[in-house]
């Protein structure tokens, strides 16, 4: 027999013995039920692990497909210096989010795969790096900015670095400032 101390009546009382059992039945499936949800992921996930290699991608890229606004958010996040003139690469380097590079690609910058810096790239297509998402150039440009542009006091002196060591055109800082101004780009940051 079981008996707990009933401190009202300062006596020991008997137990029924099935509300017990009941009580370690209920904490044994409350323990099962988290183990089993730790233990299968998050919803995305299985379904993720039970798809083929080609629906896998093509569920990702439904559940994050790419948004001005979304590039807005990450630069934002990403606390990027000067996020206005980053935007305006994006949009001159894809030709408004509609080059081969983005779309083959997802490389929103025209960036080459970087050699003597971490990267996010997985390699080069067409002579650029290409990305799985195009998140993950933007991932790749921060890391190139805090690399390479970290130093940079001023506004002008970001685009004289563009200018003479990211761009293949000689009139690539002129352009940047006209994408900037027609798409009102220092708006979208502030």
């Amino acid at each position: 027999m079981i008996f707990k101390y009933d401190k009202d009546q300062l006596k020991y009382s008997k137990v029924c013995i099935k509300t017990w059992v009941l009580y370690l039945l209920s904490i044994l499936l409350l323990i099962s039920i988290i183990g089993f949800s730790v233990g299968r992921g998050t919803a995305k996930e299985v379904i993720i692990e039970n798809l083929q290699e080609g629906e896998t991608q093509i569920f990702i890229a439904q559940v994050d497909t790419f948004s001005q606004d979304k590039l807005v958010s990450m630069l934002t996040d990403l606390n990027v210096d000067y996020p206005h003139i980053v935007m305006a690469q994006s949009i001159l380097e894809t030709g408004h989010f509609k080059s081969d590079i983005f779309l083959e690609n997802h490389n929103l910058f025209g960036m080459k795969q970087a050699r003597r810096r971490i990267t996010t790239a997985e390699g080069t297509n067409r002579n650029h790096a290409y990305y799985n998402h195009w998140r993950e150039s933007v991932y790749d440009y921060a890391f190139y900015q805090c690399r390479y542009l970290s130093k940079l006091d001023s506004e002008e002196d970001y685009f004289e670095y563009l200018g003479a060591s990211y761009a293949e055109a000689k009139n690539y800082v002129k352009m940047l400032k006209q994408v900037i101004k027609k798409n009102d780009l220092e708006k979208l940051f502030k």
